[in-house]
């Protein structure tokens, strides 16, 4: 019978983190931060607490759909409102605000109740479950963001700190969403030692295409960036494209639409010009994905600077390159309406 991670002692589970990144070439501290986060996830969604969770966004890109090979470090999780807020949501089929008003209402409710399950659930739970395998570790909330820190075994630097940020949200259903089982990146160097496991529901890749392709739309027409590290929804989008997840994204004309609706009530932006950006618009054949003049060389920085960070496991394709190919992703989702 193989021997627990986390029951062996700390020199024991350096040695299997440096037997993994000399196997694998990958730093031992992603390695390691990447084996808390799958912990995490098996903490949250191993108990009954996780049955109204959703795991999305890039890390489940990675993890769970393996379409991407980048590092991701935080985990994008969404509480489904028809379970949070009930009383709220109950009388509206499409789980949205009926005008503009109510989505103050609806927002601020989801925040209560979120917080309020977050300080008496989930993180009593971390806590209790972190310090069974980890006494020097802490669970702190920034807001509606969860803090799982431990005890590092290798330094890092940058999106290396020893801490899983868990990023709750509320204001949509998750759906539509699968369980899938997620596994260690060092499963796959050491073989006779067990390592956390999880089996999350799981959001559909190509509702994360049209969340990530919405996203790089309203970037194009502020024509600025969101933070470092922006320029992965760019990359994301192409290797979807490359795993034929954009070809059955763009097909979905029901679910491109559901997303437009969605950011539209909940997330409403404007232009450069001052002017609400029309997300339904953006679906049915005036998507812009390609940005221009000085916000394209902004995100050539950002993209750069995320190569030279690591943050890729393979080789990076030119910008200029990465750029073609949302061109013909941005055409071909124009040509579908």
């Amino acid at each position: 019978m193989a021997d627990r991670y986390l029951d062996l002692e700390l020199d024991d589970r350096r040695e299997v983190l440096n037997l993994a990144a000399n196997a694998s070439g990958r730093p031992s501290y992603l390695l390691e931060k990447d084996l808390w986060v799958v912990w995490s996830l098996g903490t949250l969604f191993g108990s009954g607490l996780g049955s109204p969770l959703v795991f999305k966004g890039g890390t489940s890109l990675s993890k769970a759909h393996r379409a991407i090979r980048r590092f991701s470090e935080d985990v994008d999780l969404t509480y489904d409102i028809r379970e949070l807020i009930p009383d709220v949501v109950r009388d509206f089929p499409d789980s949205l605000p009926p005008s503009r008003s109510q989505e103050k209402r609806w927002t601020k409710a989801v925040n209560n109740a979120l917080i309020t399950w977050i300080y008496e659930t989930a993180i009593p739970l971390l806590e209790r479950e972190l310090q069974a395998v980890e006494p020097l570790g802490d669970v702190t909330i920034e807001g509606t963001n969860v803090l799982v820190r431990y005890e590092a075994l290798h330094s890092g630097r940058g999106y290396g700190r020893p801490e899983v940020k868990l990023e709750f949200g509320g204001r949509a259903t998750g759906e539509p969403s699968v369980k899938m089982p997620i596994a260690c990146d060092v499963t796959d160097y050491v073989r006779d030692v067990e390592f956390p496991r999880a089996e999350p529901m799981v959001m559909k890749a190509e509702r994360t295409f049209w969340e990530k392709a919405t996203a790089a739309h309203v970037f194009c027409a502020q024509h600025r960036l969101r933070g470092e590290g922006f320029a992965r929804h760019w990359f994301d989008l192409v290797r979807l494209d490359d795993a034929g997840i954009v070809q059955n994204a763009l097909a979905d004309r029901r679910l491109a639409k559901d997303v437009a609706a969605h950011k539209a009530m909940f997330f409403r932006e404007k232009d450069s010009l001052g002017d609400w950006i029309d997300y339904l618009d953006a679906v049915t054949g005036g998507l812009r994905i390609v940005p221009e003049g000085t916000a394209r060389m902004a995100l050539s920085d950002d993209y750069v600077q995320m190569v030279e960070g690591n943050w890729l496991l393979d080789e990076a394709e030119p910008f200029e390159a990465l750029m073609d190919a949302c061109d013909a992703i941005e055409k071909r989702a124009n040509l579908t309406k």
